[in-house]
C-alpha cells in the first residue's frame, strides 16, 4: 500500500494513561512542565539548544540492553507495555470472556507458551517448506509465491489495495517491487567497507538459519550464497529510496493486459483470481521497470534457486514465533547487527507487540478504556483548530507564493479532516480464528485475514473512517490521498499531551507534532496532491519555482548534518519531514502567541518565559539516546532526521528561538541563510 506516512516515531508502541487532572487544574493554570532535571546548563543554549535541554537527562539515561535507542518517547512505550500487558494477561486468564478477550487473550498466550513452541520445533513449518520443494515449473512456482502472498509473505513483488493516484476516491491494486530480506536497495549495491562487512554478516545469518531447519553446513552455505545473488538482482531493479519519494514516479495505472505484456512468463491473470482480489481490468504497476526485469530473471534463474529464495524467506517470517535458537538467530542479525541492541527483549515485550500488531483494534478497544480520557480528545480538537487557523493566517501572509496557488491551498487546508484517539467503528475480527496453543498458525492466519481485508477494498468505495495505526501506537500521520491527519491515543500522554501543566509545553510538543502533520500536507510529496487527495498539480509554475528553490535550502543544510562517524544525513530523503518540522515548529509557535493573554507574555515558570517553553516543549520530546548501529541503519532508510537536527536544525532557522533567548549572529542557532518554506 502506497502511503506517504509521516512517522514520528520508527517504532510503533504505546504507554500508560495520564493521571488525571486534578479539580481546577486545566490550560490555564501555570503548572510546571519543563523538566528542569534533564537540562544541562552549563551549555549556551544558542550554541547547543539540544544539549541544553536534554544534556543532562542523557547523561542519566543509558540505552537499556534490549533498546537500540533510549529517549522520553521510549519512557512512555515502556509504560505502555506495562499497560497493555496486564491487559493481555488479564484477559488470557479470565474465566469468563467476550470474544476480544479470547482472540486478544488466547493469542498472547500461545506467544508466551515458549515450552509449547519448543516442542513443536519446526513440524508448523513443514506443510509449506513441503510444498516449495516440490515446485518443479514456473506455473509451480507462480502458485506457491500466490500461497505466500496469501500469507504475506511478499516476494519476489507486494500486493495491495490502496487508492488511485489519480482519483483518490477509487481502491485499486498496486503491484510493487519487494522480495528484500536487508533493509533497502543500496545495503546491496552499495561498495563501501560497513556495507560490504553488513553482507557478509546477511548472509552468515541466512546460512545459520538453513542450518537450524536441517541443511548440512556447506548446503547451507551454497543455499545463502544463491539467496543473496538473487536478492541483489532484485535490489539493482528496485527503484531507489529517495526517488520513490515523488508520487509521480510510483504512478503508472495500466490495463492488466499490459502487466502480462511486461513479465509474460508469469500468469499474472490466474495469480489475481488466486490471490483474493475481486476482478479487476486495470492496476498500478508502480515501477515497471521493475517487472520488466523479474521476467529476465524468471527466464534465467534456475528453479531451484527460486525455491532456496522462496524456502528463506518463509522462514524468516516465521522465525519469531520458532523455537528459541530461531528466535535468537534472528535478533542476532536483524536486531544486534542492523540496530545494535544487546539483547532480545523480554519475550512478553515481544508478545505485547505483536497482539497488537495482529489484534491491534481489538487490543485498543480495551486500551482506549483505560488510557485516553474524553477530555483528552476534546481538547486535541481544539489545539488542531488552533493551529489550523495559524497555518491558515501562515499562508495568507506568504510573500512567495501567488494568489491564485494561495487560494489553491487554503481550499486544501480547509478540506483537512482530524482523526484523534482511535476510530469510530471497530475492526470486525470475528472471521479471524484464534486457536490457544498454536502461535505460529495464530500469526499466519492474522496475516491472510488482513491480506483478504486488505483485497477486498478493491472496486468499493474508500472507507475515510479507517486507520493505519492502532490506537496504543505512539506515532502520528499524515495520508495525501486521504487529506487527513490521525492522532492515536498512544502518542497523546506525557511528555508529549499533558492536560496539567500551562499551554506553552503543550504547544512545544503535541502542538508541534500537530503543525507537523499538517504541514505535510504542503511538503515536497503532500504539495502534489489537491484537496480532494488527488495527484495533480495546482502550482503555477513561479510558485512550484519558488518552493524547489526553498526546499533545495533544507537540503543542503540537513546533508551537512551527521549522522555517525563518516556518514552524513541524506538532505533529499529527509525534505519532506525536514519541511515539515520547521513549518510545525513555527505553526505551534504563532497558534500559541495567539492564544497566550498580554498579562502572560512575561510570566516565568521554572525560570523561563512563555516563549522559551515553547521551544523546550519541543526539544525535550526528543531526547534520544542511540547506538551508532542505529543511528546508521536511520540515515540511510529513514526519512526522519535524528533526533539532535530535529531540535537544533529547527531553532536554527527561527527568528522567534533566537529572540527568545537572545542570541545573536554567529551563534550555531543563529543559521546565516535560515531556511523557510511554511
Amino acid at each position: 500500500m502506497f502511503r506517504l506516512f509521516a512517522s514520528l516515531v520508527v517504532s510503533a508502541v504505546s504507554l500508560l494513561p495520564q493521571a488525571p487532572a486534578s479539580a481546577g487544574s486545566g490550560r490555564h493554570q501555570l503548572v510546571s512542565g519543563v523538566d528542569v532535571g534533564a537540562l544541562d546548563r552549563s551549555v549556551n543554549p544558542c550554541e547547543d539548544f539540544y544539549q541544553f535541554a536534554c544534556g543532562n537527562w542523557l547523561a542519566k539515561n543509558p540505552i537499556p540492553a534490549d533498546r537500540a535507542a533510549w529517549g522520553r518517547l521510549s519512557e512512555i512505550q515502556e509504560r505502555n507495555l506495562k499497560l497493555l500487558r496486564e491487559i493481555l494477561e488479564k484477559a488470557q486468564a479470565a474465566a469468563r470472556r467476550s470474544p476480544i478477550e479470547q482472540k486478544i487473550g488466547d493469542y498472547y498466550a500461545s506467544c508466551m507458551d515458549e515450552a509449547g513452541i519448543e516442542a513443536k520445533g519446526t513440524a508448523p513449518l513443514q506443510p509449506v517448506l513441503k510444498r516449495i520443494g516440490q515446485i518443479r515449473t514456473l506455473a509451480d512456482l507462480a502458485r506457491e509465491i500466490t500461497r505466500l502472498h496469501r500469507m504475506q509473505v511478499y516476494v519476489p513483488f507486494t500486493i495491495e489495495s490502496g487508492q488511485d493516484f489519480n482519483d483518490a476516491s477509487r481502491v485499486i491494486l498496486h503491484v510493487d517491487q519487494g522480495g528484500l530480506g536487508l533493509p533497502e536497495r543500496d545495503y546491496y549495491l552499495k561498495d563501501d567497507p560497513k556495507s560490504q562487512e553488513t553482507r557478509q554478516k546477511y548472509v552468515a545469518h541466512v546460512t545459520r538459519m538453513f542450518e537450524l531447519l536441517g541443511d548440512a553446513p556447506q548446503r547451507a552455505a551454497t543455499a545463502a550464497k544463491t539467496v543473496m545473488k538473487l536478492e541483489t538482482e532484485l535490489a539493482r531493479a528496485s527503484l531507489p529510496i529517495v526517488e520513490r519519494r515523488d508520487p509521480q514516479r510510483l504512478n503508472h495505472v495500466m490495463p492488466v493486459g499490459n502487466l502480462v505484456a511486461l513479465s509474460p512468463s508469469f500468469p499474472w491473470k490466474r495469480y489475481l483470481a488466486e490471490v483474493g482480489s475481486p476482478p479487476v481490468e486495470s492496476l498500478n504497476v508502480s515501477v515497471p521497470g521493475f517487472v520488466e526485469h523479474l521476467e529476465k530473471l524468471l527466464q534465467s534463474v534456475p528453479i531451484e534457486d527460486w525455491k532456496t529464495y522462496l524456502r528463506w524467506h518463509y522462514v524468516r517470517s516465521a522465525a519469531p514465533f520458532l523455537p528459541k535458537a530461531f528466535v535468537e538467530e534472528n535478533f542476532n542479525f536483524y536486531g544486534r547487527t542492523l540496530t545494535g541492541a544487546r539483547e532480545l527483549q523480554p519475550r512478553w515485550k515481544r508478545c505485547v507487540q505483536f497482539t497488537d500488531g495482529d489484534l491491534g483494534e481489538a487490543l485498543g478497544q480495551k486500551y482506549v478504556e483505560v488510557a485516553f480520557a474524553g477530555a483528552s480528545k476534546q481538547r486535541m480538537l481544539e489545539l488542531v483548530k488552533n493551529l489550523e487557523t495559524a497555518l491558515e493566517e501562515d499562508i495568507r501572509q506568504l510573500e512567495w507564493m501567488t494568489a491564485q496557488t494561495k487560494q489553491r491551498a487554503l481550499e486544501k487546508l480547509h478540506a483537512i479532516s482530524n482523526k484523534i484517539g482511535y476510530p469510530d467503528r471497530w475492526r470486525d475480527y470475528s472471521p479471524l480464528k484464534i486457536v490457544r496453543g498454536d502461535a505460529l498458525g495464530n500469526a499466519q492466519r492474522a496475516n491472510e485475514f488482513e491480506h483478504r481485508r486488505r483485497l477486498s477494498k478493491v472496486g468499493k468505495p474508500v472507507d475515510k473512517s479507517e486507520w493505519y495505526m492502532t490506537p496504543p501506537t505512539v506515532n502520528a500521520y499524515y495520508d495525501p490521498q486521504n487529506n487527513d491527519i490521525n492522532f492515536p491515543a498512544g502518542i497523546l500522554q506525557p511528555p508529549m499531551f499533558d492536560l496539567r501543566r500551562d499551554d506553552a509545553l503543550n504547544y512545544g510538543a503535541i502542538g508541534a507534532v500537530i503543525g507537523h502533520e499538517l504541514t505535510h500536507g504542503f511538503d515536497d510529496q503532500g504539495r502534489k496532491f489537491d484537496a480532494k487527495g488527488n495527484l495533480s498539480d495546482w502550482w503555477t509554475p513561479q510558485d512550484a519555482e519558488e518552493f524547489n528553490r526553498r526546499a533545495s535550502c533544507f537540503v543542503d543544510q540537513y546533508s551537512q548534518y551527521v549522522a555517525v562517524d563518516d556518514v552524513k544525513l541524506n538532505g533529499r530523503l529527509t525534505l519532506g519531514e525536514n519541511v515539515a518540522d520547521n513549518g510545525g515548529v513555527r505553526i505551534a509557535f504563532l497558534a500559541y502567541m495567539a492564544q497566550l493573554k498580554a498579562e502572560d507574555r512575561a510570566r516565568l515558570v521554572d525560570g523561563f518565559t512563555p516563549q522559551q517553553r515553547v521551544f523546550l516543549g519541543w526539544a525535550q520530546g526528543w531526547c534520544t539516546n542511540t547506538r551508532d548501529e542505529l543511528a546508521r541503519l536511520r540515515a540511510l532508510t529513514d526519512p526522519h532526521s535524528p533526533p539532535k537536527y530535529r531540535v537544533n536544525g529547527v531553532v536554527s532557522n527561527m527568528p522567534e528561538f533566537q529572540k527568545a533567548f537572545g542570541c545573536h549572529v554567529g551563534q550555531p542557532m543563529v543559521r546565516e541563510r535560515a531556511c523557510r518554506v511554511w
